[in-house]
């Protein structure tokens, strides 16, 4: 949205114009807000958190409906954490860049810490712990055992929800191809060979993922 400056009479102080053209901007961007975001952040529930108001959300998580009320500026990693108990999820940087967050969130990998609660209502969210069937590993976790894909392991749940999405998606079709596809995911203790060996061997064998 253009905001139109000169509609500004001159004599206006400079904090207040910041105002206008900040409100302006907030205006503009609910305007483009998904129908089932706004009908989450308008639900009021539970009163106020500091100088917010709790929304009241719905998330399918690994094949669970849960129903809570957040901070609808909390982020879907802090929800699935703090409110869910499911600390699979890792909090790497929180800026989106080392991948430790990612999860699936309508089959598609997402970084949980750039994502607002909110804006995922009524959608369905896998993180590492719905991987598995019980006690019976999903393919991947037990190739990146195989393989020694994992050291210290912080990093491990986020890769290896790439590495599921990277097959799913059709990016594992050689080496090269999987190391573009898995370069979000971050591995300080160095293990990124191993990692792509796991994920070729899955895709490989055809394993159901």
């Amino acid at each position: 949205m253009d905001i139109d400056h000169d509609a500004i009479p001159p004599d206006v102080p400079d904090e207040d114009r910041r105002f206008f053209l900040k409100q302006s901007m907030f205006i503009a961007g609910l305007s483009m807000a998904p129908v089932d975001f706004l009908q989450a952040a308008l639900a009021p529930d539970d009163g106020p958190v500091g100088n917010a108001v709790k929304v009241k959300l719905s998330l399918t998580v690994n094949g669970k409906r849960r129903r809570i009320s957040i901070d609808p500026r909390m982020t879907l990693l802090d929800v699935l954490r703090e409110n869910m108990g499911l600390t699979g999820t890792k909090k790497g940087c929180d800026f989106g860049q080392c991948g430790a967050c990612t999860v699936h969130v309508d089959g598609r990998r997402t970084l949980s810490c750039l994502t607002f609660a909110v804006m995922q209502h009524g959608s369905k969210v896998t993180t590492i712990e719905g991987l598995s069937d019980g006690e019976k590993l999903h393919p991947l976790q037990e190739a990146f055992i195989k393989h020694d894909g994992l050291q210290c392991g912080y990093c491990t749940p986020g890769q290896v929800m790439s590495g599921v999405a990277c097959i799913r998606e059709g990016h594992a079709g050689s080496a090269a191809e999987v190391r573009e596809y898995m370069s979000g995911n971050l591995c300080r203790c160095g293990a990124y060979p191993n990692i792509v060996d796991a994920i070729l061997e899955v895709k490989k064998e055809g394993a159901k993922v």
